[in-house]
């Protein structure tokens, strides 16, 4: 067992250098940089100045000497340093990401739970009205875009219902008391949290019906219903557990996803999260924030599985190794 995480945790670091290196690349092989974007919101500047700016940034060496170097610093630990913000990339995330996290995290749990009960009660009555529901509510969240969904969630109930703050994190001035602060955050967290949850509840509520209906008609199921236990402990107790597999296996592989649902949730409800600032950092040709986010966001993915794989291992038993 720790010598398969270890395993899995090396090929994870080969994973995300082998990212760095494409996405360096690729941002490299992208017209302009950050002094263009400099001297453009200067209203302009010389080819000296231009030359003595990248200069100072690095930026007139050989793409493959800034990669080498670049990947120095990311193997000790810092992530570089902002052209633009003039601040450490490092600071800079830690700055954005509690946002983002809290949004992420918060739908992608409301999305399994609920996702998850709506499949199985579905599953209960395949051919009842709330099982088409979820079919109809799966069409809706696999064809509808986020930002579409954010704004009209935002003019419905922050504009003409304005029962949710539209914009921001926090309420100014800001309560007194820690509990106030708190709930003045969950607060403005609903409508975002909604927004992103709700296109995600629909892929596991449909997930999880299909995969109830397969558990509840196998062998040890009837087996169960035979001895006389009631619908509840086999519901609960026998058939959810096998079936949430495929829900465990979908919520670890969305994570990424789910992150780049809350860069542009974040953008649509104007909170301070790593969403605007990476796109601030596009515009500005802001390299190093651009990795640092894309680092961010592969080191996720790539801990969300080796998490998956475990929550594997401890739902079933008859799995000896993680592959």
């Amino acid at each position: 067992m720790k010598q398969a995480i270890i395993q899995r945790i090396f090929l994870g670091i080969v994973m995300i250098t082998a990212v760095i290196i494409l996405n360096f690349f690729l941002l490299h092989a992208a017209p302009g940089d950050v002094v263009d974007a400099m001297l453009a919101e200067g209203g302009g500047g010389d080819p000296e100045l231009a030359a003595r700016l990248r200069a100072s940034y690095g930026l007139d060496e050989a793409t493959h000497i800034q990669l080498i170097k670049y990947l120095g610093q990311v193997f000790r630990g810092n992530l570089g340093y902002s052209f633009y913000y003039d601040q450490s990339v490092t600071e800079l995330l830690l700055g954005h990401l509690p946002t983002t996290l809290m949004l992420t995290i918060s739908a992608l749990v409301l999305a399994v739970v609920f996702g998850t009960l709506f499949g199985v009660y579905a599953a209960l009555k395949p051919k009842g009205i709330f099982s088409n529901f979820v079919t109809v509510l799966s069409l809706f969240g696999y064809a509808t875009p986020v930002f579409w969904l954010g704004m009209i969630i935002l003019l419905v109930f922050a504009l003409y219902l304005p029962l949710f703050p539209a914009f921001g994190i926090r309420s100014l001035p800001e309560p007194e008391h820690a509990v106030g602060r708190i709930l003045d955050i969950i607060h403005h967290l609903v409508l975002p949290t909604f927004t992103l949850a709700i296109l995600y509840l629909a892929s596991y509520s449909r997930i999880s019906r299909a995969s109830m209906l397969d558990v509840l008609g196998s062998d040890y199921i009837r087996t169960a219903r035979a001895k006389g236990l009631s619908e509840t402990k086999v519901i609960f107790k026998h058939a959810l557990k096998n079936a949430a597999m495929p829900v465990v296996t979908l919520a670890g592989l969305q994570l990424a996803q789910v992150f780049s649902g809350a860069i542009l949730v974040e953008t649509v409800f104007s909170l301070p999260g790593v969403g605007p600032l990476l796109y601030e950092s596009i515009v500005r040709r802001d390299f190093p924030v651009i990795l640092g986010v894309l680092f961010g966001a592969a080191s996720t993915t790539i801990i969300a599985n080796i998490i998956t794989d475990l929550i594997y291992k401890y739902m079933d038993p008859r799995i000896q190794s993680i592959t």
